[in-house]
């Protein structure tokens, strides 16, 4: 992206990746779970999603690492 690009287009970008990496989830419980139901794959989608534990809600599981910057 360019800098000179308008801030509406950033956000309808990062708005567009965000539902392709919802989808890509949707498709790898489908992968994990393949005798469960569209409602069912629906339910542990927005439970991933939506869990309380992690730093940041519907990131990834594990611990959370501060990057330094090298001297």
């Amino acid at each position: 992206m360019e800098p000179s690009e308008p801030p509406i287009r950033n956000v309808r970008t990062a708005a567009d990746l965000m539902e392709a990496g919802f989808a890509l989830m949707r498709q790898n419980l489908r992968r994990r779970h393949p005798a469960d139901s569209e409602a069912e794959i629906e339910a542990r989608f927005r439970a991933w999603k939506f869990r309380e534990e992690d730093p940041i809600p519907g990131d990834v599981s594990g611990p959370v690492r501060v990057r330094r910057p090298t001297p």
